[in-house]
């Protein structure tokens, strides 16, 4: 493993840091301690510092000493969860109900370390935007920063993420061209049907039922109209009805979640879910409305960046740590954004199973979204070695 050791050599410091952004979790668009941090390292340094961008996101800009136009974009996300950490160790979250139980941390932190490297060691041509984002979990402040002007004011070629990944060993990445991600989308249905008395079902119009066939028949769009080919999901997380055992209710709603690898696929999708859900109800007698809210794209990688990611990674870890046809994941990410409008690429780094973490850690799994879950500092010379190089390598490409 080819580490820069300037980088190994303020593994503490930057460790400190993490923890310290971990003890203080901030939510969607509330960053602002984290992104004070951020901002006050980065001025530390002497790196020039941009904040506002989707609320509360920082951009710091490292120009080289040589001359040159070439421009590349570093992306870390900097938000929580809203969700309860059982670690009990002494860097855990001091707010209730809010935890980095994803590493975003973890990817705050490393892109730093990439930064204190690169505002010492300018020998090289053309500008590096360190990205830090607000609202990753859902409140898209990707896209945000991007309707705000990020990539009209700061002009990059390319852009590039990362994301711990638990499970995979420390020491090992994962990417592949191509889709990476999935979109994540939403929908609700609510069935308006007529309420009655249990035993008089004949009085009424009963949206329960109309819930139940629909619930199974939208299944029918996954195993009859989707290509099998093409991955996607459609899953029914929610059915609400009723409140009283004798009584037909007047309403039942059913809520749910999409997930595709395609903008193609959703499209069928979501227009045969509006067809069967209008002529389900209509044949049982019920009106319905019918509400479908696409929140991310599929994080599609651009091939040549992949290709050009896994070389840097097969210079720094070995051609063995480095998967470059990983299996895709039903997981979603808003970086999609960013790719739909810049070429790049999003890499897996391994966070290990867990037993990097400290005592006093919750007795689940060192899983992402999990209340046990810890990102491994252990990453932190080794994502800012990879930011560095990936930067470097890329301005240097003829």
């Amino acid at each position: 493993m080819k580490l820069l050791e300037p980088i190994v050599a303020w593994r503490q410091d930057i460790a400190a840091i993490r923890r310290d952004i971990h003890a203080h979790p901030e939510l969607a668009f509330e960053e602002f301690r984290t992104a004070d941090v951020v901002a006050a390292k980065l001025q530390e340094w002497g790196i020039e510092t941009d904040r506002g961008l989707g609320g509360t996101g920082v951009v710091g800009i490292v120009r080289g000493n040589r001359p040159g136009e070439r421009a590349v974009g570093l992306r870390a996300d900097m938000d929580a969860l809203p969700m309860q950490e059982a670690n009990t160790f002494a860097h855990a979250s001091r707010h209730e109900g809010k935890m980095h139980a994803c590493g975003h941390d973890g990817h705050t932190a490393m892109l730093l370390a990439a930064a204190r490297y690169l505002s010492q060691h300018r020998d090289f041509a053309g500008t590096v935007y360190l990205i830090f984002q607000p609202a990753e979990e859902g409140g898209g402040g990707a896209k945000r920063m991007i309707d705000d002007g990020l990539f009209t004011r700061f002009p990059m070629e390319a852009v590039f993420g990362m994301h711990n990944w638990p499970g995979l060993p420390v020491g090992a990445f994962g990417l592949t061209a191509g889709p990476i991600m999935a979109s994540s989308n939403e929908f609700s249905i609510v069935i308006k049907g007529k309420g009655s008395h249990a035993g008089m079902p004949n009085l009424g119009i009963d949206p329960v039922m109309a819930a139940v066939q629909l619930a199974q028949s939208l299944q029918t769009i996954i195993t009859r109209n989707r290509n099998p080919l093409d991955a996607a999901v459609l899953s029914i997380t929610q059915i609400h009805a009723g409140s009283a055992d004798n009584v037909v209710p007047n309403h039942a709603e059913l809520r749910g979640t999409v997930r595709t690898f395609t903008l193609e696929v959703l499209d069928l999708i979501e227009r045969r879910m509006q067809e069967i859900s209008r002529h389900t109800c209509a044949a049982l007698g019920c009106e319905m409305t019918f509400e479908f809210h696409r929140n991310y794209p599929p994080t599609i990688n651009h091939a040549d960046e992949a290709a050009f990611c896994a070389e840097v990674l097969r210079g720094i870890v070995g051609a063995e740590n480095v998967n470059d046809h990983v299996q895709p994941t039903m997981g979603a990410e808003d970086f999609a954004f960013m790719l739909q409008e810049k070429p790049g690429c999003y890499v897996w780094i391994g966070n290990g199973a867990g037993e990097h973490r400290d005592s006093g850690h919750g007795l689940g799994p060192c899983m992402l979204h999990n209340g046990s879950y810890d990102f491994n500092d252990e990453l932190l010379p080794l994502g800012g070695t990879y930011w560095v190089q990936l930067a470097l390598q890329w301005l240097a490409r003829p």
